[in-house]
């Protein structure tokens, strides 16, 4: 299943462009990247950055330009293999991470493998 290509911007917090240093370098505006499956219900949604204390995640979530920032739980569902839990949040829509694929990599590797087949994994040439 191919992910979500739903992308917004995402300016830095008005009281962080406050706290920025006079002179300084100002904060800049991020983009966000949907990390669910094409055709999921809801919010899109990307991992900002997790918290291994509390076993959570921070994670933007957006429809249309307003985005909302969250700390929810990782999914925590294993595999097929028995060897890697989700990657997204608890009760996200759509398939797991390990059944999503980025079709711009999924390119780019198609593309590498062919100008360099010497170095493409055993299977792919």
């Amino acid at each position: 299943m191919d992910q979500c290509t739903a992308a917004t911007l995402l300016p830095p917090p008005e009281f962080v462009t406050r706290l920025a240093v006079a002179g300084g370098s100002r904060p800049e505006a991020g983009h966000l990247l949907c990390e669910l499956a094409a055709g999921h219900d809801g919010d899109h949604a990307m991992a900002l950055w997790d918290n291994d204390a509390n076993r959570t995640a921070v994670w933007a979530r957006w429809s249309g330009e307003q985005a909302i920032l969250a700390e929810l739980g990782w999914c925590g569902v294993i595999d097929p293999r028995g060897e890697d839990a989700c990657g997204l949040f608890t009760g996200h829509p759509s398939a797991h991470d390990w059944g999503i694929v980025d079709p711009t990599l999924v390119a780019v590797d198609a593309l590498l493998a062919q100008e360099h087949p010497h170095l493409a994994p055993r299977g792919r040439r």
